[in-house]
């Protein structure tokens, strides 16, 4: 093509002074060409401008009158793609502006400048770069083609990809880093792919960048195959399964795995107090699980699964519990050893006890900090009562936590002795009413008996009140003497 449009350019020099001069353009789909075009000098007049492409001929076209012409195939929804910034003629810039330029638009373009017999040619490769995903939107577990397409195709061009704005190295995958073969490397879709596409275009000292954005769909949490969830013995779990906005599986179930199974594996009986359904899912994609009260035997692999387009999704996931072990040394009797158990430690990296206090308000204040995963204390002082915390530490920060309460000796000591007397003296008051109810009825049946004995009598019952009487008017009348 050098040759070509050197040998063009030396004849037509020599008949009518005409030039030549090539350019390169590299531009991504979707984005703004400029093509240059710019003369040495300038006319006083406009001169006859053409620009043409070998593929679909004239582009846009300028008369000496200022007539203008487009090519029928730049016009998108009533407006011209292709159009030259007139304000630039005066200082003999022709350049052409395409925009929103597509892989067609890629070829050979030509600025030909007429001014009587003086005339210059520049002739320009626009080449289109596209990054694009076969499919457009991967299922997780489906193979991806990522694809980075340049049009026309160069030769002794290479790429480079960068995932998030890193350098991407593809392990287990089919790449390729020349673009004779349009760079198509081929992954497994994961949750990991998702994210910005660069494909980074060298050719001829120029690099020109182009991202794309690739959604993969699936189970989106947990983000990572035998996630750990951590839980204190006693309290409440969600186990997390949620797909992708939108999806909405069919046939979603719920697995606990034998932990002797590790290749293949092998359901194992669910918690009793495993629930399919999590209080928190309100979405259909959202198929998380829940434990309403986690036992430290609940540890172990769960698995959920669903169909999605006919492709059977799981996602794995490991429960750890965490409980505190509380033993009394045989040599410190009152003293407490407190162990953080987990049943898994593989994350671990660091243990940590914090003191947790309450006052009569309720007010929560925070007490001394220990490390360690064991914990010695003295079950008589009262500086040590209220919570103890074992917070648990990984390499990015915190895992979860567990409590234990601590009770005072002597406190509880003094309750049982304020309560027995209060109990002792209830039981002597109840017995104290008890024994004067027991004298009233007594005294209440003799009464009753001797009244019956006499009723049995009326002659002598007239008898005693006569007698009776008699003896009222006797103390009556010596009163009064």
């Amino acid at each position: 093509m050098q040759l070509e449009c050197f040998i063009f350019g030396v004849i037509t020099f020599l008949i009518t002074g005409a030039q030549c001069e090539e350019f390169e353009v590299l531009a991504h789909a979707g984005s703004q060409a400029v093509l240059p075009c710019k003369c040495s000098y300038s006319f006083p007049i406009t001169p006859v401008i053409i620009w043409s492409n070998a593929k679909k001929g004239t582009v846009w076209r300028k008369q000496k009158s200022g007539l203008q012409f487009w090519g029928s195939s730049w016009l998108q929804k009533g407006i011209q793609r292709a159009q030259c910034p007139h304000f630039k003629f005066e200082k003999g810039d022709y350049s052409l502006q395409i925009n929103n330029v597509q892989e067609e638009d890629g070829g050979i373009y030509t600025c030909r400048v007429e001014h009587g017999v003086l005339v210059t040619e520049t002739v320009v490769t626009l080449r289109i770069i596209k990054v694009s995903f076969v499919p457009s939107v991967a299922i997780r577990g489906e193979d991806v083609s990522i694809r980075c397409d340049v049009t026309p195709k160069p030769n002794g061009a290479t790429v480079q990809w960068m995932l998030n704005y890193s350098p991407f190295v593809p392990q287990n995958a089919v790449s390729s880093t020349s673009i004779s073969s349009q760079s198509v490397m081929f992954q497994t879709a994961r949750v990991k792919l998702a994210g910005i596409w660069t494909c980074v275009f060298s050719y001829k000292g120029k690099e020109e960048r182009v991202s794309a954005n690739l959604t993969v769909k699936g189970i989106i949490q947990p983000s990572e195959d035998n996630a750990k969830v951590y839980a204190a013995v006693g309290s409440a779990v969600t186990l997390p399964c949620v797909y992708s906005p939108g999806l909405n599986p069919a046939n979603p179930t719920w697995e606990k795995l034998k932990p002797e199974y590790i290749f293949k594996p092998v359901p194992d009986r669910l918690p009793a107090s495993f629930s399919a359904s999590s209080p928190s899912s309100q979405q259909p994609w959202d198929k998380s699980a829940s434990l309403k009260e986690v036992g430290f035997e609940d540890a172990g692999r769960y698995r959920c699964s669903g169909t999605i387009k006919g492709q059977r999704l799981s996602q794995n996931m490991q429960l750890v519990t965490a409980k505190i072990n509380s033993t009394i040394p045989s040599k410190k009797k009152g003293s407490v050893t407190l162990t953080c158990q987990l049943s898994d430690t593989s994350e671990v990296t660091d243990y940590e006890w914090v003191h947790v206090v309450y006052d009569y308000n309720g007010t929560k204040s925070i007490g001394s900090i220990q490390k360690g995963k064991t914990l010695s204390i003295s079950k008589e002082s009262e500086e040590n009562r209220g919570e103890w915390t074992c917070r648990f530490y990984g390499k990015e920060g915190i895992l979860g936590n567990v409590t234990h309460h601590i009770q005072l000796m002597g406190g509880l000591s003094g309750q049982k002795s304020s309560g027995v007397s209060r109990n002792t003296a209830a039981i002597v008051s109840l017995s104290f009413l008890l024994l004067v109810l027991l004298l009233v009825l007594a005294q209440m049946y003799k009464n009753h008996q001797r009244r019956k004995r006499i009723f049995q009598y009326p002659a002598l019952e007239t008898i005693v009140h006569t007698i009776s009487n008699e003896r009222e008017e006797r103390e009556r009348n010596r009163v009064k003497k």
